[in-house]
């Protein structure tokens, strides 16, 4: 199965990047790395995902989406682990382990000044993602503990899903310095679910910038190119109805609770070709049987040659 799913997303891409790399012209690159060590410290549920995401326009970035969809594309990769609390055995009242890897294409644009991004996603999960492999290597290297052979067994089988995803935003401009952007959010696929909140960002960086989404954590990462020096304050919290996941599959016995929630905080700094952004989230519990929220940090560090 690992074969065929590589061959899928070597085609993808294979087909994908070169058509805009010879139509269009690169705008920027956005990447966020996200971690319970660098949040509650802990190692468990949502423990860790990374994304890059590549944009490519038909023109240069201006400052504001264009009108048009399919003129402005993110190509996006992204690896998640999600895991139980208790990596020494199998607790039935918890979550399975699972290795996540996702790539896709979406389209951002803007109508009437509404911010839309539209697009979908190959889904991969399982023991064939190599992600549990790769946890235990960098466990190794910090001396962290590895989920447990019976974990890893019971973890969720090898399966290729298919995801569509959009988002409607309204960005509300105060002076040139605060955007409160509220925004509803819709998902079908490995996990279906709606979604309502808003991110407030005070500062120059990101003000002009286009600005994605993080699937786990939520925050907001910049996809563009802005070296403008500055500094910028974020804030931002949502909640989702989610109708079903395969992460949390009804045999298991786990309920889906009734909303979702997410808070969140961040920093970012910018000066000359160096930029760094952290930021904190809070994300409530997924099922019923959940002892607790968990705190989550994402980081990204920028430093152009």
């Amino acid at each position: 199965m690992r074969k065929a799913l590589i061959g899928l997303l070597s085609a993808a891409i294979t087909l994908a990047a070169p058509a805009l790399a010879q139509d269009w012209r690169g705008v920027g690159t956005g990447r966020l790395l996200t971690n319970d060590l660098i949040g509650d410290g802990h190692d468990r549920w949502r423990t860790g995902s990374y994304v890059v995401s590549k944009v490519y326009g038909r023109e240069d970035w201006t400052g504001r989406r264009p009108a048009g969809f399919g003129e402005l594309v993110e190509l996006r990769f992204r690896g998640e682990i999600l895991q139980p609390e208790t990596l020494g055995f199998v607790d039935p009242t918890d979550r399975r382990y699972a290795g996540v890897l996702t790539f896709g294409a979406h389209s951002h644009f803007q109508m009437r000044g509404t911010e839309i991004s539209l697009g979908g996603d190959l889904v991969l999960v399982g023991e064939d993602t190599g992600l549990s492999s790769l946890q235990d290597i960098l466990h190794d290297w910090i001396s962290a503990p590895s989920p447990s052979e019976a974990v890893l067994a019971n973890q969720l089988g090898n399966k290729l899903y298919g995801a569509v995803s959009g988002e409607m935003a309204q960005p509300l401009r105060f002076g040139e310095n605060h955007l409160l952007r509220p925004f509803i959010e819709g998902r079908a696929g490995e996990e279906t679910l709606v979604r309502a909140g808003f991110d407030y960002i005070f500062g120059k960086i990101g003000q002009n910038e286009l600005l994605l989404r993080d699937v786990s954590s939520g925050q907001l990462y910049r996809g563009t190119r802005d070296f403008d020096p500055g500094t910028s304050f974020v804030l931002g919290a949502d909640i989702a109805k989610v109708f079903d996941s395969i992460y949390l599959p009804e045999e298991d016995g786990l309920e889906l609770t009734d909303f979702r929630t997410r808070a969140r905080a961040g920093f970012h700094w910018q000066q000359g070709n160096a930029g760094f952004f952290y930021g904190l989230s809070y994300l409530g519990e997924e099922f019923e049987t959940q002892s607790e929220g968990q705190f989550v940090g994402s980081l990204r560090l920028h430093w152009a040659f």
